[in-house]
């Protein structure tokens, strides 16, 4: 691993996290489902490209080359089986080229990058580890915030079968309010879900 000497302080890389399962949608792979013509993983690079001087890093478990299009790409992989989003946050915390590690999921198409600003900014200034965004009504645990130097608790945590809410929790993740940043906290989980999403961006066009 990258020493932290390497890296700049205030650095940061975003971590798109694509490597679930999808169960809910028949095992396809989300990120490359078309929205209003274009696959997932497009819209939420083009979210973030709003901060030019974040580079995006794609978590993955499949289709890596089609990834690779968007963003540098790496898998998350344990044993060949899907091992959740700690899985894909520890990939992320290993192979980020940043002091700080931003996790966002590739079914979260309106993501406000102020949100990351925000969760940096108040790391920076409380001097913590990692700190995750709250809407106002409870935690939004997939987009956090980390610094580079967490990758070796996220593996164990993850070897141990925790989940990330838990990892969040055991190394005192600090719950920050985001609920005046926008409505990109909406997952797309169903068929149903993609139908929505699609009338409301018509709907803002």
């Amino acid at each position: 691993m990258k020493s932290d000497a390497c890296r700049s302080l205030q650095s940061l890389t975003v971590a798109i996290l694509a490597g679930g399962a999808a169960t809910r949608l028949g095992g396809v792979d989300k990120g490359l489902m078309a929205l209003n013509g274009r696959p997932l993983i497009a819209w939420v690079v083009e979210s973030m490209d709003q901060n030019a001087a974040w580079p995006c890093l794609i978590v993955a478990n499949r289709n890596s080359e089609d990834y690779s299009r968007y963003a540098r790409t790496v898998g998350d992989r344990i044993k060949e089986v899907f091992g959740g989003p700690l899985a894909g946050v520890a990939a992320a915390l290993s192979a980020s080229e940043s002091e700080w590690v931003f996790t966002v999921p590739v079914d979260s198409v309106r993501v406000n990058p102020m949100v990351a600003s925000r969760l940096l900014q108040r790391a920076l200034a409380c001097n913590l580890d990692s700190a995750v965004a709250h809407d106002g009504r409870r935690r939004q645990p997939l987009f956090a915030i980390y610094r580079c130097r967490l990758a070796e608790s996220a593996s164990k945590a993850l070897a141990s079968g925790c989940g990330v809410s838990r990892w969040q929790d055991s190394i005192d993740t600090r719950e920050i309010d985001c609920s005046d940043i926008g409505d990109g906290w909406n997952n797309l989980n169903t068929v149903e879900d993609f139908v929505a999403m699609s009338e409301k961006l018509r709907t803002h066009d």
